[in-house]
């Protein structure tokens, strides 16, 4: 008869192939050379391919049904449930897709990626858009195979947010997007000068590199566990228990970029060292959902790294570290420079107050397109006037317009929105943790994260993905996701800051 240990041993075979994929991805971002990006290709999709194949089988399909059986699925605990149930749910999405477009699609998407880098260099939409148009079809494709009830884009959002829906997205979207455009109005009215910090000179690349380190270190990141490395577009990626990889940028003439992108990449990596380490190779280790993941990140960057309480600690080793370029530059200036409101043009450049309007307009544009409302050949169009309409600003060139996000060149289209469900998410996790921990913004002025760190660990990380990303935060918060808490929270420190 079937047992949850036949399951956890199935799923360490599949999490040694998950590893390895996750090895050639980080590689492919970090040190390949350019001339590798065929052969990796067919490596990737090579191995995904083997991935798909055990995935899929009939002995997996087997054995799920077995353990889904009522007398077995009763005999399970909570966790274990909880097992079956995300087991049976990826197996139900794998098994959707037929095993070609499955490896044509790895392949494919493996080597869009590596041509959006080159497009983006030469500002060249028309050498991205032909490989674009060939894997959004791709991706039409699965979302039928999926099956949905009302939008096709449902059958790829869950895939990153499970439960979540295009519909349940615009009830979201309207009242936040109602009320954020006439805050940034009124915020940049308020404005009479934007802060800056000192823009002559630079920041050398090596005190960059030792600063993070040393940020990295107050917040508790595992070095034993993690690294961090230079990449264009910084990520995190889990190689496997103990390996989980940050990597960052060094931009000379604004270290806030990498300082604040390294904080963001550090909380993916808390979350991801924060898993039951008695779940390890089962299906519930791993995050509850994209929106969940982004919520820490987003959590450790703006309300720990840009809070006030937090700089109080930590700006003197910055002044410290960039003497004297700085040094006439006081906390509180500080402290607005990092967290002043503009009509930026690029996603991850935007303040907390705008940034959500970045991602309503990338929802928007892929729910037209995967419902055949917007061909690719009118992308960049629609792009530039999506942000006129709700930013004020025009791209002028498409490295800083439609080609400035690497998520569609890998054929993940319907991962945007859990960018703005992981503002709204952290926004009432933390709201909690305020309530909980007495003194905890006191403790950031001293430095320790740990009350923070722990309550996390214990309350949202530990979990993983025994529970749904509505359930888990209506578990930890006594409530069901509210975007309230983000609302009170940017209107009051922005209102602070902006008197």
């Amino acid at each position: 008869m079937a047992s949850i240990k036949d399951l956890k041993k199935k799923y360490r075979e599949f999490s040694m192939l998950i590893s390895a994929i996750s090895l050639m991805g980080w590689d492919q971002r970090t040190y390949m050379p350019e001339s590798g990006a065929d052969h990796r290709s067919e490596a990737f999709g090579f191995v995904y391919s083997d991935l798909f194949r055990r995935a899929t089988s009939d002995e997996t399909g087997q054995l799920l049904s077995d353990l889904s059986e009522p007398g077995v699925y009763s005999s399970l605990s909570a966790v274990e449930q909880s097992m079956v149930d995300n087991a049976m749910r990826q197996y139900k999405r794998f098994k959707a897709i037929p095993p070609g477009l499955m490896h044509r699609f790895a392949v494919l998407s493996s080597k869009c990626e590596k041509i959006w880098e080159t497009a983006r260099k030469r500002d060249d939409f028309s050498m991205f858009k032909p490989h674009f148009q060939e894997l959004l079809l791709m991706v039409k494709e699965m979302a039928k195979h999926y099956g949905y009830e009302e939008n096709p884009y449902d059958a790829l959002i869950e895939g990153y947010e499970p439960g979540m829906t295009a519909s349940k997205l615009r009830k979201i979207i309207e009242p936040l997007r109602d009320f954020l455009v006439p805050l940034v109005e009124d915020l940049l009215m308020r404005s009479k000068s934007k802060n800056q910090l000192p823009s002559k000179g630079h920041y050398p690349r090596n005190l960059q590199q030792k600063l993070f380190l040393k940020v990295l270190d107050v917040l508790g990141f595992d070095f034993t566990r993690g690294r961090i490395d230079e990449t264009a577009h910084p990520f995190t990626t889990t190689i496997g228990p103990g390996d989980i990889r940050i990597s960052t940028k060094y931009p000379e003439n604004d270290f806030t970029m990498g300082f604040f992108g390294t904080i963001h990449e550090c909380g993916h990596a808390m979350y991801e060292m924060g898993f039951d380490e008695n779940l390890v190779y089962t299906p519930v280790h791993n995050p509850a959902s994209l929106g969940i993941h982004e919520s820490q990140s987003l959590m450790f960057e703006n309300h720990i790294g840009r809070s006030l309480p937090f700089l109080t600690y930590f700006y003197p080793k910055i002044q410290e570290t960039f003497s004297p370029r700085l040094s006439e530059v006081s906390l509180r200036d500080f402290y607005k420079a990092v967290n002043t409101v503009s009509r930026s043009l690029i996603r991850i450049d935007a303040d907390e107050v705008t940034y959500n309007l970045h991602i309503i307009i990338r929802f928007e544009l892929e729910n037209a397109m995967v419902n055949n409302m917007l061909e690719v050949d009118d992308l960049p169009a629609a792009w530039n006037e999506k942000y006129k309409q709700y930013l004020g600003v025009e791209p002028p060139n498409y490295a800083d317009g439609v080609l400035q996000d690497v998520h569609w060149s890998s054929g993940m289209v319907g991962y945007f929105p859990t960018y703005m469900l992981g503002t709204l998410y952290s926004a009432q996790l933390f709201a909690k943790a305020k309530h909980e921990l007495n003194g905890l913004e006191q403790g950031l002025m001293d430095g320790d994260t740990g009350p923070l760190v722990r309550w996390l660990r214990e309350r949202v990380h530990k979990p993983g993905a025994t529970h749904k990303p509505e359930k888990l935060i209506e578990l930890v918060t006594g409530e069901k996701p509210d975007p309230k808490y983000f609302m009170d929270y940017v209107k009051h420190k922005y209102s602070e800051i902006y008197r």
